[in-house]
Parts: structure tokens; sequence; C-alpha cells
């Protein structure tokens, strides 16, 4: 086994659940990831933890909804009870086949998505994190070779987290006392101004002592609201085994009003029209994980990319609001990635230049 599996393990169990003795987990294995489910139970014996494997495959949900009726149980028990009884779900993805539902038409995938809605909160109710296990077809995704891709992964994993997270926590700063983002890109028109106000920004540090679920992580996000304007979303990624790009939004009044693609329109169309909720915005997300190099079309790295703004539609997180506030609500939460790193970019909060050309204005090439 390649050490850097165990070393991955072990960031996820310590640094990122933060799993303790006595600990109920459930682990999702991907169908590409068994070398590192190994290694997270062997981890998980090693604190002590009690612990339950399920396997998660993509071409076993294929032939599921493709064989399905369609009119789908909105929430089991037997799922819901494993959730609802575990203290951390850790989720280890590693597809072999990263299209494998693009022949699974896109009202049965909307009907799942919207029946497993009160599983998506049962298992983000626990200290759930998710990460990826390197496989080939995720490397051929990427346009690598296998092995330039695993170093490329354990690059944005076996990081020094707690240092990102000092540098992380002042841009949380800024985006807790600010109102308003803008961001603005000349070369394709963007311009897009959120409401920030009375939003908490979260440190997303890798860890859920930092409110934090993904490894690799490196942003800082929040939830915006009163979205004016139009943007642009010049990184290509694979939404629903449809690629889609140049995605183009216009907001008024907080929704989207219109909407394009060069490619993929029919799957943008059928995010937005899922439910009320997916034509607002959940979440914008600033990337800082300057390990991640390079577009993968996996999203769990691409959006943690440093000189990148995600914007997701859908559902909007409660670590963001306040008490009491229950934010957007969606079927779905779908990231759309901008890049910040060209000559005529900006981010402005209440005004104030804090990026430009993808460099923070305490970074040496502001």
């Amino acid at each position: 086994m390649d050490p850097r599996v165990r070393e991955h393990a072990q960031t996820l169990v310590e640094w990122s659940a933060r799993i303790e003795p006595g600990d109920d987990v459930v682990v999702s294995v991907g169908e590409g990831a068994h070398a590192l489910g190994v290694a997270v139970a062997e981890k998980l014996g090693d604190v002590g933890a009690n612990y339950h494997a399920v396997y998660s495959s993509s071409e076993m949900n294929r032939a599921y909804l493709r064989a399905h009726d369609g009119e789908f149980d909105e929430s089991p028990a037997f799922k819901h009870s494993l959730y609802k009884q575990a203290d951390s779900v850790l989720s280890l993805r590693g597809t072999r086949n990263t299209s494998a539902a693009a022949d699974v038409s896109e009202d049965t995938q909307q009907a799942y998505g919207k029946a497993r809605g009160e599983l998506r909160e049962a298992r983000m109710d626990t200290d759930w994190v998710s990460t990826v296990h390197p496989t080939r077809a995720l490397a051929q995704q990427a346009g690598m070779s296998y092995e330039t891709y695993c170093n490329f992964v354990y690059d944005a994993i076996l990081r020094d987290w707690s240092t990102l997270a000092d540098e992380m926590a002042k841009l949380k700063s800024i985006l807790d006392d600010g109102r308003e983002v803008t961001i603005r890109k000349e070369s394709d028109g963007t311009e897009l101004t959120m409401s920030i106000d009375n939003r908490t920004a979260v440190n997303s540090a890798a860890s859920v002592a930092y409110n934090s679920h993904n490894l690799p992580s490196g942003e800082v996000f929040t939830a915006p609201c009163a979205t004016e304007g139009e943007v642009t979303f010049d990184v290509p990624m694979t939404v629903r085994g449809t690629q889609l790009r140049d995605a183009w939004l216009a907001f008024e009044d907080g929704e989207v009003v219109d909407w394009k693609a060069s490619q993929g329109t029919d799957v943008l169309s059928s995010i937005i029209e899922t439910d009320d909720g997916a034509s607002r915005l959940g979440e914008l997300g600033i990337g800082m994980n300057h390990g991640i190099d390079r577009v993968t079309d996996q999203i769990l790295f691409d959006e943690k990319m440093g000189g990148t703004v995600h914007l997701a539609l859908g559902r909007a997180y409660d670590a963001n609001l306040p008490d009491g506030e229950s934010g957007n609500n969606s079927a779905v939460h779908v990231d759309l990635i901008t890049d910040m790193r060209e000559a005529g970019t900006e981010l402005t909060v209440d005004g104030d230049l804090i990026q430009r050309n993808g460099f923070f204005r305490w970074e040496d090439k502001f």
C-alpha cells in the first residue's frame, strides 16, 4: 500500500472527523476506494471507534435508477436509522466510471434527489466528512496519468492544515464583518453583487472543528442573498454525467431569471428548475488551497483551487446562518466555478478591494 494512503486515513480520522474512542462511525466506501477503506478501518480500530461499512457504487446506483418507476420512498426507515444513530459518516469517494449516470433521465435523477432530502439532513446532522481516493477513472477525467494524478491528490490532501486555517481566518474575518460582496471580470462581463449581511463565514480547513466537511478543503464560504447581476462560470465540469461549459446566469431580486451555456444547457435548466430554492444561491465560496494547481473536473478539488470563486445553486448551509433562520432550502446544491486569476478581475467587500487577479491584498503579488 502506498504510505500516503495511510497518511490520508490518519488525516481524515484525526484532523478532519476528530474521531474519539467509542464513536459510532459509518464508512461509505466507493467502488474504487477499497485501499483507503482498509486504511480508515485500521485507523478507526486504533482509535477505538465502532464502525459500519457500506458500499457506494455509481454503477449500482445507475442500475437501480434505470429500473425504478420513479416513485421513490422519501425516507426509508432502515437508512434513516443508520444515519440518526451515527456520530460520524465518512464518505470515501472513488468511482470507476465518472459518467455512469449519463443515461439516467434528468427527471429520474431530479425525483431521486428530492426524495433523499430527509436522508441528507440526517447525514448532515452528523460529523460527516467526504474525501476522495485516486482512481484511474478520475485521473482520466482530469486528463492526467495515474501517477501524476495520485501526486496531485496527495499534494491537495496532505497539507499543513493548521497553518492554512490561520491564513483563511483573515478572509473569514472580512466576510463576517462585511455586508456586500461584488465580483467583477472584464473578460466576460461578470458583475455580480450579493448581500452577506448578518452571515457567518466558515473557515473551511478540512475539519469538523471548523464546520468544514471536505478533505481536501481550503476555502472560506458564506451564504449570500439578494443577488443581482450576471456571472459566467468558465471552469468546465461534469454535472450528472454531462459536461457543462461556460454557464451564464442572470439574477434579479436574488433569483435566476435567465441562463445559458455553450454546452450542457439542458442539465443547467434541470438544476435550476428542480424547485423554488434551486434558482437562488446557497453558497459563495472562495478557494485558497494552492496545493490544487489545475482544473480536474472534480468539484471536491476544483472549488478549493486558490484564485477561484464558486457559487452554489440551491441549499444553504446552516453554519452560515443566524440561529432560527433556515436560509435557502432546496433538494440540490450544485457548485459552479469562475477563475479569478486573469487580468481585470476583482473581488470587493463593501467597496474595499480584497482580491485582484487571484491574489489577496495580504499576498506579495497583489
